[in-house]
């Protein structure tokens, strides 16, 4: 029971670590992305 409890707990910590990264590399690709299409939006006006 005990080593069912420890895997369990290692799968949702792999599990969350893994969504966290994922969430940061897509947050900042977002960002980029669109600081990207900001900048192009001022120059066309320009």
């Amino acid at each position: 029971m005990e080593d069912q409890i420890r895997i369990i707990l290692i799968i949702i910590t792999s599990v969350s670590i893994f969504g966290l990264l994922v969430f940061v590399f897509v947050k900042n690709y977002i960002r980029n992305k669109i600081a990207i299409l900001v900048k192009e939006k001022k120059n066309k006006n320009n």
